[in-house]
């Protein structure tokens, strides 16, 4: 039997987010994948969204997670053992840039996004620097060729494009979703700084609704991809 959801301070719950990153993870990656490519995960959470996506489907090959909260990390090995997947699912108790970069195909992650001050905030592992895109930049630096990464209208996702495109990836596909702002992101810390950032053009969102993009990043380029750098800014500006 699985043990029971730890608080939201500990570890971080929400069904709905867990759930569009776990579909983006199976649209964008996983239904692509022809062989047994092997997958870096950094913040693998609860590591829900990634079981749930081996679940249902196909996929051969292998993901290594990488999550700093230990309380989060033995909430995934326990789940992943219960499901039977632990020669597919592999979760280390560190960070990713604490160790030497691990070879992979992809590199996946629903990084920490929200912005902030500082990092003394309801869960302090969800601190994403003062734009809330710091930990996304430092994910994008590391060399892999494919990346998938979610994205928040909220946390400057012009800067975050921007700056992909400034490291040579470009724009594969790309899946948007509206969601509600919930527990994390309507601390008053985190939703002062927010509001701070839509006055300087760098959040973007509605009275109870921001759009979240599981965005797929390739370094390779085609006129195509371009263009749907462009249609995404667009998009995630709209509000």
């Amino acid at each position: 039997m699985l043990t029971s959801q730890k608080p939201l301070k500990d570890v971080f719950f929400c069904p709905e987010e867990s759930n569009f990153y776990s579909y983006c993870l199976q649209s964008l990656v996983l239904n692509n994948c022809l062989s047994s490519e092997t997958i870096i995960e950094f913040g693998s959470g609860d590591g829900s969204p990634v079981i749930n996506s081996l679940n249902s489907t196909e996929f051969a090959g292998t993901v290594q997670g990488f999550e700093i909260n230990s309380m989060s990390c033995a909430l995934a090995n326990e789940r992943i053992n219960v499901c039977g997947l632990r020669e597919k699912y592999i979760v280390h108790n560190r960070s990713l840039f604490d160790t030497a970069t691990p070879q992979g195909d992809y590199l996946i992650s629903n990084p920490p996004y929200l912005p902030a001050i500082d990092n003394k905030i309801y869960q302090p592992f969800l601190h994403g620097g003062i734009d809330g895109i710091t930990v996304t930049k430092q994910l994008l630096s590391l060399g892999y060729k494919n990346v998938l990464a979610m994205i928040a209208s909220y946390s400057n996702p012009v800067g975050a494009i921007d700056y992909a495109l400034t490291k040579g990836y470009h724009i594969t596909d790309f899946i948007i979703s509206p969601l509600k702002f919930g527990y994390y992101s309507s601390e008053p810390k985190v939703k002062n700084r927010i509001e701070e950032l839509k006055q300087d053009n760098m959040a973007f969102y509605s009275k109870n609704i921001y759009l979240l993009a599981g965005v797929l990043f390739t370094k390779q380029s085609s006129s195509s991809q371009e263009n749907l750098s462009t249609e995404l800014m667009q998009l995630m500006t709209c509000l």
